[in-house]
């Protein structure tokens, strides 16, 4: 879902999209005059592989995202939650899309590893 910066006013606008088995449902919202704010919640569901056993499980995502978003190059380096999209079209399926990514790229463990400390070796 592709929107464009200019379209996107002071009042809040609702915006839902799905990938991947997660909902991202929230509002967009002009916050300056090249900055939109992104106040969404993600719900939903997808496979992981756990990182101790390699047993394939099932994750439950319920979190809240809350981003700046800006069609210029950002001067503040130490705020780390700003999206630039300098071509002026903001693409929500791309946040959503890497947001999951970044889950899955982490570390993460079943139920069944998860806190046990005892030495693991699987033969193949």
């Amino acid at each position: 879902m592709i929107i464009f910066f200019d379209k996107i006013s002071s009042t809040a606008k609702p915006i839902g999209l799905s990938s991947k088995g997660v909902k991202l449902e929230g509002t967009l919202k002009k916050s300056g005059y090249h900055q939109v704010t992104l106040d969404a919640k993600m719900d939903g569901s997808f496979n992981l592989d756990c990182d101790r056993c390699g047993e394939s499980y099932i994750y439950n995502m319920d979190s809240k995202l809350r981003l700046k978003l800006s069609d210029l190059v950002s001067e503040d380096k130490d705020d780390l939650d700003i999206i630039e999209f300098l071509d002026g079209k903001i693409d929500l399926l791309y946040i959503l899309e890497s947001e999951i990514t970044s889950i899955e790229s982490s570390f993460h463990y079943c139920d069944k590893c998860d806190g046990n400390d005892e030495e693991f070796e699987v033969e193949y």
